[in-house]
């Protein structure tokens, strides 16, 4: 049944009654009447009005009375009390609501009488699996919507106020719904608002509920009641039967389904777990060779097996999914530890210690290139400062002879400028030594040794040099020492 009327003004324009009668046969799609009274029974046409069989509920079922057409206050109580009486006759508990608080527009009465009809014709016909008798319309409504949610990590209906402020249980509802229109793992990291507004809208474009409410009246600290069983109420009858228990799988599929999740995710967390542990192990090897090695296979890991692994966690989603119903009904039991999210958890503290041991691991691996060119640095120069110790060992045997011959020595300013170069060659090169000492580099001790070495002969040469050229001693009054690198340990 439909009406032509529209109500622009909710307390002054159901005063006259027209308005409230027009809702009710709409809701109800039977046409009102004045309730007639034992008076009438004298209308009946039987010759014998009081052997008459009918009742006085068969008169008001079948003589239909016009409505109250004036526009006096009379007329408007009278219409008023038409639809008052209708809602008595439909067992509709009116407290406190007379013909008169309507028609004077009062508005607390009038917001009550609509409550009440909101309540009896969009919620009354509710129906669960597990209701009991006594249960009131709004209590079944609150048992739908906790088998709706059953079974989301997280998610508890206890009431319809503060529970469904951050959006989630109507996403959940519309997700068990169509599980396509609804991601719930962004769900689960989305604000308030942005969880209502998709609810909302998902639901007004995909199901037909009318949008009733906007993320600001929801996401307050007292949502308001008599909104929410309204809107849940449209959504339940969108979708008013809990989706079948097992969605997708059939029933001889469901055990294998299952068995294949729960093995699929048990290898799944140990790999993870065990990886886990290996990434959090701080200790590093100090050779290059060895950290190189170490860094290789950290790579290849992450270019070929973890993204093998994040394939098999996709595949465990999936499956999951196919017999997730059955898991929200209470037919599968999934072990603590074993839900999706719960990988996903697992899977999110291995990412985190993924990129910390990367961050050691190329911190440690720079650490060691840096002192392996300092190695090569210092290998290189000991061989230059070796050389030029032998160029001035090989000067200064020439000018010796060339003394014992009577004749001057003709290379000293040349040694000299040696000897100095030599000199600060080396106190460079132990400054080398040092860091690789500090930064415990394998080869530090055997650097250390060689560039010892070298100041030890750099140390005699001195000597031999300032001795018999600075002194003019010849090698006839002292026997010179041939300073060999293999003489010194």
């Amino acid at each position: 049944m439909k009406s032509q009327r529209h109500i622009t003004d909710l307390y002054e324009d159901l005063r006259d009654g027209h308005n409230l009668i027009s809702l009710l046969e709409v809701l109800s799609g039977e046409t009102l009447v004045r309730p007639l009274t034992f008076k009438y029974l004298d209308i009946c046409f039987c010759c014998d009005p009081l052997s008459c069989p009918n009742t006085e509920r068969d008169v008001v079922r079948n003589v239909r009375l016009p409505r109250e057409k004036g526009r006096m206050r009379f007329h408007k109580l009278q219409n008023v009390q038409i639809a008052l009486d209708f809602l008595k006759h439909r067992q509709v508990k009116l407290v406190n609501i007379r013909n008169d608080d309507i028609a004077d527009g009062n508005p607390k009465l009038t917001l009550g009488l609509i409550w009440t009809i909101i309540l009896h014709f969009q919620i009354s016909d509710i129906q669960v699996n597990g209701q009991s008798d006594d249960m009131t319309a709004k209590e079944k409504l609150l048992l739908w919507s906790q088998r709706m949610v059953e079974g989301y990590q997280g998610l508890r209906c206890d009431n319809f106020t503060t529970g469904w402020r951050d959006g989630k249980l109507f996403n959940a509802i519309i997700h068990k719904h169509r599980p396509t229109l609804i991601d719930m793992g962004k769900v689960y990291r989305q604000s308030n608002q942005e969880n209502l507004e998709q609810a909302f809208s998902v639901a007004e474009r995909d199901l037909g509920v009318t949008r009733l409410l906007d993320p600001e009246d929801v996401d307050v600290l007292h949502p308001d009641e008599k909104s929410i069983i309204t809107y849940v109420s449209s959504l339940y009858d969108a979708m008013p039967r809990v989706p079948d228990v097992q969605e997708g799988v059939k029933a001889n599929e469901l055990e294998l389904r299952w068995q294949e999740y729960y093995e699929l995710v048990t290898m799944l967390l140990q790999w993870i777990r065990h990886h886990i542990l290996v990434f959090e192990e701080r200790k590093f090897p100090n050779s290059y060779e060895e950290i190189e090695v170490l860094w290789r296979q950290f790579l290849k890991f992450k270019e070929t097996e973890l993204p093998a692994k994040e394939s098999d966690k996709n595949r465990s989603k999936h499956i999951f999914k196919s017999f997730e119903g059955a898991v929200q009904a209470g037919l599968v039991k999934v072990p603590p530890g074993y839900h999706p999210f719960d990988v996903e958890k697992e899977w999110g503290r291995l990412h985190v210690a993924i990129l910390e041991r990367e961050r050691l691991l190329r911190k440690e691996f720079e650490r060691l290139e840096q002192l392996q060119r300092v190695v090569s640095k210092v290998q290189m120069e000991s061989g230059v400062c070796e050389e030029q110790l032998n160029q001035v060992e090989t000067l200064l045997q020439m000018d010796m002879r060339m003394m014992n011959s009577g004749k001057p020595a003709q290379h000293t300013a040349e040694m000299e400028a040696d000897l100095e170069k030599a000199e600060g060659m080396i106190r460079f090169l132990f400054n080398d030594v040092q860091l690789l000492k500090d930064g415990r580099h394998l080869q530090a001790e055997q650097m250390y040794r060689r560039v010892y070495r070298l100041h030890e002969r750099l140390v005699n040469l001195r000597s031999e040099y300032n001795l018999r050229l600075k002194s003019g001693v010849t090698t006839s009054q002292i026997p010179m020492t041939q300073i060999h690198t293999s003489q010194i340990p």
